[in-house]
């Protein structure tokens, strides 16, 4: 085994074990998927990371790292194509090492090649045989997805998946269904919360969402109760 393969499991094993110590706590889901998409991004050298999860038959759009790849998202969610839907809807990754020689999804491939993004990935996420989302990958280079990449990504999302089933204690079909729910509704409130921020105090929408998980961690509540705060109470954290 080489330096860099030494080196690759290392860090693989690293982020792994801190991401499923989460499981013995007592976790947002919401801030476990943003933290999910930032290692991912970081052990696999990526551009950004997102993941998207199941309402009903459709997929939506929970969280992007960096904010660069949220347009790209919101177009897959909004036109139901792309990669991620066809990760979603067959149960098996979708991997593009040269968004250059793909003709799919025009609009997204416009929107993919004025972000930067030269090569993409989209890894199922399910439970048994159901879908409840998937896992997306962004490269700014081409890039030959190796069988090493496409591993890690696929464990995260099996973690990202427990994580989901283990926040409902029973992890019964309705209350799955109520976690989905409960995290693509954060998912809203919370996009509303960073706008006001980033307007109130002329700040990122990046920086707005690090001062709301920060003030969240901080006082041990949810990032859904600080983004509540924020948008319906007129709290403007400083």
């Amino acid at each position: 085994m080489g330096e860099t393969s030494v080196k690759f499991l290392e860090h693989f094993v690293r982020t792994t074990s801190d991401f499923s110590a989460r499981l013995l706590t007592d976790y947002d889901v919401n801030e476990v998927l943003e933290e999910l998409a930032e290692r991912q991004t970081e052990l696999l050298d990526l551009l950004g990371s997102g993941v998207s999860l199941a309402r009903g038959d459709r997929l939506e759009a929970v969280t992007a790292v960096p904010h660069l790849i949220v347009p790209l998202e919101k177009q897959q969610e909004l036109d139901q194509s792309g990669p991620c839907l066809e990760a979603f809807r067959t149960g098996r990754i979708e991997s593009i090492d040269d968004l250059a020689s793909e003709d799919r999804w025009p609009t997204y491939l416009r929107i993919a090649r004025d972000q930067g993004i030269r090569a993409v990935a989209a890894v199922p996420m399910r439970l048994n045989d159901q879908p409840i989302g998937a896992l997306n990958l962004y490269c700014g280079r081409p890039r030959a997805w190796s069988e090493q990449d496409l591993s890690a990504a696929l464990a995260l999302a099996n973690m990202a998946t427990a994580f989901i089933i283990n926040a409902s204690s029973l992890a019964k079909q309705t209350l799955l269904a109520e976690q989905l729910q409960q995290a693509l509704d954060t998912r809203v409130l919370l996009e509303q919360a960073k706008g006001v921020l980033a307007e109130a105090h002329a700040i990122s929408v990046e920086e707005a969402f690090r001062s709301i998980r920060r003030f969240a961690r901080a006082r041990r509540v949810s990032l859904h109760e600080v983004a509540n705060a924020v948008v319906h109470m007129g709290v403007r954290l400083t």
